[in-house]
């Protein structure tokens, strides 16, 4: 079941829309907060997008760029304002489609079922961990905060990824070393404890403070 975020403030619009991919077995939710649109990707992790450009806050120029520093999900742009002018703009900041207001709900339908053909050979998933803001990407190996790269060291990514792929359990150290050796990383327990000192010191530059847990004498945790 592919899943379909809508993000359009007319309420109307978006309740229409979802109801009627739902009937062809989708899984579709419509954004609420526009006022932090990633954070709501992030969460449901779509494997296809619907923007319109006129929305509250940010118009979907903006939402579309920062999707794009995280994801390459398809995006198709649905907007009452089809000049050629924002058509052109829709395909330049990263839309891959564009559908004209008003528009026929089979239409719409068939057109995001052709755009998932095309993107996905199987059901995939796009490989998105969020967690208070902080979004990332497995596929890319990036973390985004705030709108922000954060570099990280392939070690301190690895852990990272670890923690977060297990949040609000504790992972031990010697399961973060075991992650690493599989990896070819092959560090010891002083080696270990640099490299959380790091990432730390990293997501706290990023203002992710308190992100990372220490539970003495077991291990670390995310929550």
């Amino acid at each position: 079941m592919y899943r379909i975020l809508i993000v359009e403030d007319d309420e109307v619009i978006a309740s229409s829309i979802k109801k009627h991919i739902e009937t062809w077995n989708c899984a579709a939710q419509c954004i609420n907060d526009f006022r932090n649109v990633i954070a709501g990707f992030a969460e449901f992790d779509p494997q296809l997008v619907l923007l319109d450009i006129s929305l509250p806050f940010f118009n979907g120029y903006h939402w579309c760029t920062e999707i794009r520093k995280i994801s390459k999900v398809p995006v198709i742009f649905i907007s009452s304002t089809s000049d050629n002018m924002n058509i052109v703009m829709a395909m330049n900041m990263g839309g891959d489609d564009f559908i004209a207001k008003p528009f026929d709900l089979n239409v719409l339908t068939a057109k995001v079922q052709a755009m998932l053909r095309r993107t996905y050979d199987f059901n995939g998933n796009t490989g998105l961990i969020e967690h208070n803001g902080a979004v990332l990407n497995i596929s890319y190996n990036t973390l985004i905060y705030n709108e922000e790269k954060i570099d990280l060291s392939k070690n301190e990514y690895r852990i990272l990824q670890l923690l977060m792929e297990n949040k609000n359990s504790i992972v031990s150290r010697d399961a973060i070393m075991t992650r690493l050796w599989e990896t070819d990383s092959f560090i010891d327990d002083n080696t270990l404890t640099v490299n959380i000192t790091r990432l730390r010191k990293k997501l706290e530059a990023a203002g992710l403070n308190n992100f990372i847990t220490t539970k003495k004498g077991v291990g670390y945790i995310i929550e």
